[in-house]
Order: C-alpha cells, then structure tokens, then sequence
C-alpha cells in the first residue's frame, strides 16, 4: 500500500478511536476475561443442594433451606448437620458471601477429609471464622473472631459487617501458601504445612489432634452450629 495512503488510513482512523492495534488488544482482554469466568465453578446453583450433602451422610438435613438465591440454615425446622462438598479441592480460590444471625456462629472449612475415622468437618479441616463479633460469647477469645484462621491466627484487621448485612469472604491456598480475605481485606497470610504451620497447631486446641490440618486436599464444609447462617455466590476456581 503507498506511504501516503497508508498514513491518511491510519490519521482517521485516530480520529474516530479506532486504533488497530487497541481493538486487537481489547479483543485478547475480552478473551482472557471470558476464560477466567469459564475456570470458576459454582458451588451452589441459586436454587437447590445439588453438590453438597450432610457429613458423612447422603442427604442433606432438612434444616437446610433454598430461596431466593440463599443457601441458609433454619435450625428451628430440624436436624442440619454440616454441609461438605461432593467435590475435592486442593490448590484453589474460594469466594462467597455470608450474613451471620444476633449472637450467631458458624464458618468455612477447608481439606476436609470425610471419613468415618472423623465424627466432624473440624477434626481435619482449618476453618475461617464466622460469628457474631459483639453478640456470642466466643467471640470474646481471641482467634475466634470472624474473618480470623480459628484458633491458630487472629485477624490483621476487624472488617466483618454487622449481624443481618452480607459479608465477602475469599479464601485462597496455593502451594501452601494460604491467604483468607474478608470484605477486601487480606486479614490472614500464612504457610501450611512447615515448622511454623506445626508451632501453630501445636499451641492450639488442635495440639492432641492427628488428623487436623495436615491434608493438602479434601472438601470444603459450611458448618451448623445451631445458629442462623446465609449464604449466597459461592464459586470455586481450580488453581
């Protein structure tokens, strides 16, 4: 093509935002976004249990409620045990939101190993702390407040919102390295699995406990303490 009429394309194309090279870019952006969203997987489809069931059980307790988009426990309507996955994880990134109830309890677990050698989801699984911060009695404990890794490391911040407003939690372990995040807010960053991670444990209630903490895969469980919980958008991304 001639240099000048090369150069008037290029000019009015300027001129009207059209810059090849930007939609090129925009296009691999689009690409690249698309891809992401397709790597999350839904753990709960908005209106049923589908891919989860009661621990060590195969149902799920009828306590266990769908509306609306909200996987929540009514524990006034029956038996509702804790909710483990059908699926095992082990490097991932976890999302979902929650709402606690006044003086309520609850949390997430992860490298659950269901298995009748374990009576719980906790004789194995860490867990991110939810509770009502200024309502439950052990709340007052340090290392058991919300958005906390609990009982083995307090949050950086406190960021969880009030009883009845959603909150965002991600949790993120990736070769060991474990990072929870609450409300946007990094509040625990640590590493599995080495001498530290063993100190840890071992100044914990978990100290006499074989199994906990020491898999680097297994399910992730949404525990029933006998109180009202909720929650909604709850996705996984394979890491």
């Amino acid at each position: 093509m001639h240099k000048t009429l090369l150069s008037m394309i290029t000019v009015a194309l300027l001129a009207t935002g059209c810059d090849p090279a930007g939609s090129h870019s925009s296009a691999e952006e689009d690409v690249a976004s698309r891809e992401q969203d397709a790597a999350w997987i839904d753990l709960f489809d908005g209106h049923s249990t589908k891919g989860w069931s009661r621990y060590n059980k195969d149902e799920v307790g009828e306590a266990w409620k769908v509306h609306e988009g909200v996987l929540y426990l009514d524990p006034t309507s029956g038996k509702g045990g804790d909710l483990v996955t059908d699926d095992i994880f082990s490097d991932f990134h976890l999302q979902l939101e929650w709402k606690i109830s006044k003086n309520g309890n609850s949390g997430v677990m992860f490298y659950v190993q269901e298995s009748e050698k374990y009576n719980a989801p906790y004789a194995t699984g860490p867990e991110m702390q939810i509770i009502d911060n200024d309502g439950h009695p052990d709340a007052r404990i340090v290392k058991h407040r919300s958005g906390d890794l609990y009982d083995l490391i307090a949050s950086s911040e406190e960021v969880s919102h009030p009883v009845g407003e959603w909150n965002k939690s991600e949790i993120i372990s990736k070769d060991g390295k474990l990072d929870f995040y609450l409300n946007g807010v990094n509040t625990v960053s640590t590493t599995m699995w080495d001498d530290q991670w063993d100190e840890l444990v071992a100044a914990s209630k978990f100290k006499n406990w074989p199994g906990f903490a020491k898999y680097k895969e297994g399910k992730i469980a949404l525990q029933d303490h006998g109180d009202a919980v909720w929650f909604r958008n709850i996705r996984i991304k394979k890491l």
